[in-house]
C-alpha cells in the first residue's frame, strides 16, 4: 500500500467510523510527517508587526501612530478585516484567501523573551534558539541532528542564500547555495572578497560534509528555468520572489529537503515606513504576492510544506518624529501550510495601554516563538525528539496553533 493510498483509507476509515482510533491515527499522523519540510523565511531587521497585523478596533492604535497607522477595513486604504479586532496591511491581500481557506494563521504579539534590541545580537540568539548569548550551533541544524530519519542525502538542510544562515550551522551536514544551478553544473561559487573570508570555513565544512556529486545528482531533476520564469509563476521580481522560486524547484522536485531557509531584508524602518503606503507597504508588496506564488507553484506539495515567517523583534509602539518607528519588542509570526488551525490569529493578546507594554514602549510579548517552533516539530513535523532543540527553554501551554 502506498503512502497515499493509506492516508486516503485513513480519511475513509475516520468518516465511516466517526473518528481513527488512536492507534491509528498516530500512524496517519506519522506517515503524513514523513515527507514534511519545514521551511523558515526569516525577516532581518525587526518587520513591524503593529502594522502587518493591526488592532485597528483598539483606540490607542490610532492615537500613537496618528500618521501611520492603519485605517479601519472599508476606508480608503484600510486594513483587511481578519476577526473584527486585527487587519491586515492591505499590500497583503494576496494572503486573505488562504487565510480564508485556513491555510494560513498568524501568531500576534510573539518573539524572543530578551530584551534585546540590537538587530545583531537579537537575530543570532532566536537563530540559536537561545536568549542572552549566542551558540555554537543553530535550532534547525540540532533538529536535523534529533532526526537521523530526515538525514537522507545531501539536500536535507537548505538555505537558499549566499551563506549558511546561523539557524544551519552545526554539526549535522547543511548546504547554502542561492542558485541549484550553480551546483549541478560543477559546484558552488563564492561571490566576493567579503563573502569569501567571512565563510571560508563555512566553505570548508560543507564541502567536507557533503558529497557534491551526489547533490548535483539529485539536482539533475530539477527542469530547466529560462529568463522570465520567475515572473510567469506570480512571483515578483527581486531577491525575495526569486529565492522562494528556487526554493519551491527544490520541493518540487523532491531532492529530499527536510528544513529549508530563506530570509529578506529591508525591514528596519525608522522613517518613513508609512501606512497603506510608504516603505513597509513596498517590502510587503513582494511578501504578499510572493507567499502566495509560492505556495500556488508547490502544487502537491503544497500538503507537505510548513513555511514559518518570523522576525528578530518589533517595533515600538508610538511612532517616531520621522513617521517611522523605532526598535520594538513583540512583533507577528505567519505560519502557511499543513497541520494548522488556519483561518485564526492566535496569542493572546496583551493590549496598548501603558501598563500592559513592555518597558513602558513596546508590544509584550505573550508567546515566546520557542513554543510555535516547538510544536510545529512535534505536531506536522513529527519530531519526537524535540526537547534538546531549544537548551534552556521550557515549554509552556499548547498555543492552539497546530490541530
Amino acid at each position: 500500500m502506498t503512502r497515499r493510498s493509506f492516508l486516503a483509507l485513513g480519511g475513509g476509515l475516520a468518516a465511516g467510523f466517526g473518528g481513527l482510533p488512536a492507534w491509528l491515527a498516530r500512524a496517519a499522523s506519522a506517515a503524513a510527517a514523513t515527507k514534511r519540510t519545514l521551511a523558515v523565511l526569516f525577516l532581518r531587521g525587526a518587520a513591524d508587526g503593529l502594522n502587518i497585523l493591526a488592532p485597528w478596533k483598539d483606540p490607542l492604535y490610532k492615537r500613537l501612530r496618528p500618521s501611520i497607522a492603519l485605517a479601519a477595513p472599508g476606508a480608503d486604504g484600510g486594513c483587511l478585516d481578519l476577526d473584527g479586532r486585527f487587519g491586515l496591511h492591505p499590500s497583503l491581500a494576496p494572503l486573505l484567501p488562504l487565510y480564508r481557506s485556513r491555510d494560513l494563521a498568524f501568531v500576534h504579539a510573539a518573539g524572543s523573551p530578551d530584551p534585546t534590541r540590537s538587530h545583531f545580537d537579537a537575530q543570532d540568539y532566536m537563530e540559536c534558539g537561545v536568549t542572552g548569548r549566542a551558540a555554537a550551533d543553530g535550532w534547525m541544524n540540532r533538529a536535523l541532528a534529533a532526526a537521523p530519519s530526515w538525514r537522507t542525502g545531501p539536500l536535507a538542510a537548505v538555505a537558499v542564500a549566499a551563506r549558511l544562515p546561523r539557524s544551519l550551522r552545526g554539526a549535522a551536514p547543511a548546504m547554502a547555495f542561492s542558485d541549484a544551478d550553480q551546483v549541478r553544473q560543477g559546484g558552488l561559487k563564492v561571490g566576493g572578497f567579503e563573502a569569501m573570508y567571512d565563510e571560508a570555513v563555512d566553505a570548508l565544512l560543507a564541502g567536507a560534509a557533503h558529497d557534491l556529486r551526489e547533490a548535483s545528482g539529485l539536482l539533475s531533476r530539477l527542469p530547466g528555468k529560462g529568463k522570465g520564469d520567475q515572473e510567469a509563476a506570480g512571483y515578483p521580481k527581486g531577491p525575495l520572489g526569486r529565492d522562494l522560486f528556487e526554493l519551491a524547484r527544490l520541493l518540487k522536485a523532491d531532492v529530499g529537503v527536510r528544513l529549508a531557509f530563506v530570509e529578506a531584508g529591508g525591514w528596519d524602518h525608522h522613517a518613513d515606513e508609512g501606512a497603506h503606503a510608504g516603505r513597509l507597504a513596498q517590502r510587503l508588496g513582494e511578501l504578499g504576492p510572493g507567499l502566495a506564488a509560492f505556495r500556488a507553484d508547490l502544487g502537491e506539495k503544497a500538503g507537505e510544506t510548513l513555511l514559518l515567517v518570523m522576525t528578530e523583534f518589533g517595533r515600538a509602539v508610538q511612532e517616531n518624529g520621522n513617521r517611522g518607528t523605532d526598535h520594538g519588542h513583540g512583533s507577528v509570526m505567519m505560519l502557511m501550510g499543513p497541520g494548522l488551525r488556519g483561518g485564526r490569529v492566535h496569542g493572546r493578546w496583551p493590549g496598548l495601554e501603558r501598563e500592559a507594554l513592555f518597558e513602558g514602549r513596546d508590544l509584550a510579548v505573550t508567546t515566546d516563538y520557542r513554543q510555535v517552533l516547538s510544536e510545529a516539530l512535534r505536531g506536522p513535523m513529527g519530531l519526537s525528539a524535540a526537547a534538546g532543540v531549544f537548551p534552556g527553554f521550557k515549554p509552556g501551554p499548547a498555543t492552539g496553533v497546530f490541530s
